[in-house]
């Protein structure tokens, strides 16, 4: 009941809705479905030497707020858009912040998460992976 109250007066006074993290089991039940998106923020390198989530989105964090629009037209049919980077620590919650508070202040839009843990985890568990050389949309399904 606390945290209701809490959330109803974040809401009135205008505060941003707070980031929320999916475990890689999560998002891994959820693989293959067209309402989600996974959008890597690592760099170019990282993602072509370590490898991707299958079927991720790329769009590199020291870049983001440039492609902020692009992303925002590209994600709008997604209910679910999931943000990592390398361990999901610094870049890619402060994206998924960004984008978090430009789809609030434009009147909603889809759930936004953080990968728990990142690439680093989601490779550790064995989950699906692609070493596509796709910059920017991985063309592998989440199998």
């Amino acid at each position: 009941m606390a945290a209701t109250a809490m959330a109803t007066l974040a809401a009135a006074a205008g505060a941003s809705p707070q980031l929320r993290f999916m475990s890689a089991a999560q998002l891994l039940a959820l693989r293959g479905s067209p309402e989600v998106a996974i959008i890597d923020v690592r760099d170019e390198d990282e993602r072509a030497y370590d490898g991707h989530i299958a079927g991720s989105l790329h769009c590199e964090s020291h870049s983001f707020q440039d492609d902020m629009p692009r992303l925002l037209q590209d994600l709008s049919r997604h209910k679910t858009v999931v943000f990592h980077c390398a361990l999901s620590q610094v870049r890619g919650p402060k994206c998924a912040k960004a984008f978090l508070h430009s789809i609030s202040s434009s009147g909603g839009g889809p759930e936004v998460f953080v990968l728990e843990r990142g690439f680093n985890g989601w490779a550790q568990y064995g989950h699906p992976q692609c070493s596509c050389k796709e910059l920017k949309r991985c063309i592998a399904l989440l199998e």
